[in-house]
């Protein structure tokens, strides 16, 4: 009975860890179709039953970081990956696409120190986080903009890392994306024409020489201090002080955008002398 008793122990342990193994293998392609589905913005009953076979418990505050993977990533790399996120995180999920990492968040507390401790697993490179998305399946918005933020990161060589996704976009407008197009028009421009008394006129006065406050004064024939004033406004409507040269140059480019997106007013109407006594 001992001999059998230990060889039926043998096995059922064998059992078990095949079992472990197997399930190891399930949840590992389970969580690469999902981050696969959410890069690509599906929406559907899979998806949601994916995500609760997962074990997902996070439902708020999700993001999607993005940055070079190691060039040969081994699984305890993974591995320590994903406690070093639950540490920061309620859930994360872990995607590797050819050089690149995905890393997607939910349920994050403490951002700031979260996405600097945890750009420290990418490879060399720029490491950015898109915005935060309202659910899970809503992330999708939070990965495109975080890689078109990868994208144009090499056009700015001081920027930060990790940096934002909304901290790039006058990069990213230039290299031709159309939702920084729309976010610097709908979250500056139209905020700053729509605040009145002389804001845009005041910024892109400003802006245009060289970000002198006497100059800029002469030009509009006001006090210096009214220009103050209206430039601390424009900072209270968007968020971004035209005093900082970097966010300077966040507003510039939403003027320029903002200006192309306006329909161009209708030329005078030019009433003919000819044929007149």
């Amino acid at each position: 009975m001992l001999r059998y008793s230990r060889e039926v122990a043998f096995a059922a342990a064998d059992v078990y860890a095949r079992a472990a193994e197997s399930r190891g293998s399930w949840d590992t392609r389970l969580e690469a179709l999902i981050v696969d589905a959410i890069l690509r913005g599906e929406n559907t009953d899979a998806l949601r039953s994916r995500i609760a076979a997962l074990g997902w418990k996070a439902q708020e505050r999700f993001t999607v970081m993005v940055g070079n993977s190691p060039s040969e990533p081994s699984a305890s790399y993974v591995s320590e990956l994903r406690r070093l996120a639950g540490r920061y995180a309620e859930d994360a999920l872990v995607g590797i696409q050819g050089d690149r990492l995905i890393l997607i968040l939910g349920g994050v507390q403490d951002r700031e120190t979260a996405y600097l401790k945890l750009s420290e697993m990418f490879a060399p490179g720029p490491v950015v986080y898109g915005p935060e998305a309202g659910s899970l399946l809503e992330a999708s918005g939070s990965a495109q903009s975080a890689f078109a933020g990868l994208t144009a990161a090499r056009a700015w060589p001081a920027a930060p890392r990790p940096v934002a996704a909304d901290d790039l976009l006058p990069e990213r407008v230039i290299s031709g994306d159309e939702a920084a197009r729309r976010s610097l028009v709908k979250n500056i421009y139209r905020p700053l024409v729509a605040a009145s008394n002389g804001l845009v006129e005041t910024l892109g006065t400003y802006l245009e020489l060289g970000h002198s406050l006497e100059a800029t004064a002469r030009e509009l024939f006001v006090h210096a201090n009214t220009v103050r004033y209206r430039l601390k406004r424009v900072c209270d409507v968007t968020g971004w002080d035209p005093l900082l040269p970097r966010e300077a140059f966040v507003l510039q480019a939403a003027l320029v955008v903002g200006r192309l997106s306006a329909p161009p007013k209708a030329p005078a109407e030019r009433h003919s002398t000819r044929n007149q006594p």
